[in-house]
């Protein structure tokens, strides 16, 4: 296995243990891809969530960009629920993990086939 399937591994175990969801191992994949060389650096492979600045280019940069969606308060209202599903304790949020709950969350998987 490449280091890219380690890394889907401990997204998809991540998915299990602490986000309580069978992932779909599929498209979790295609996130992962998606995500590009940032899975790799030890400061972009994971989301500051207490970072408002952080939360607003994943909004801005995946979620309008990236998915399409429309800009609007539920943005940030998914993003809540991803940072509530993954636990607000839970210090490493992985970016691709993070990603994938926004797609799920959005129901926003066709952006990924």
């Amino acid at each position: 296995m490449g280091k890219r399937d380690d890394l889907i591994a401990k997204y998809a175990d991540d998915l299990k243990t602490k986000c309580k969801m069978t992932p779909d191992m599929a498209l979790l994949t295609k996130v992962t891809i998606g995500c590009g060389p940032a899975i790799y650096d030890n400061d972009a492979e994971t989301v500051a969530a207490s970072d408002a600045a952080e939360l607003e280019r994943v909004q801005k940069n995946f979620l309008v960009k990236k998915l399409g969606l429309p800009a609007g308060p539920k943005l940030m209202q998914g993003i809540e629920a991803a940072i509530d599903t993954y636990g607000k304790s839970e210090r490493n949020k992985y970016r691709a993990v993070f990603y994938y709950l926004l797609v799920k969350h959005f129901g926003k998987e066709s952006a990924y086939k």
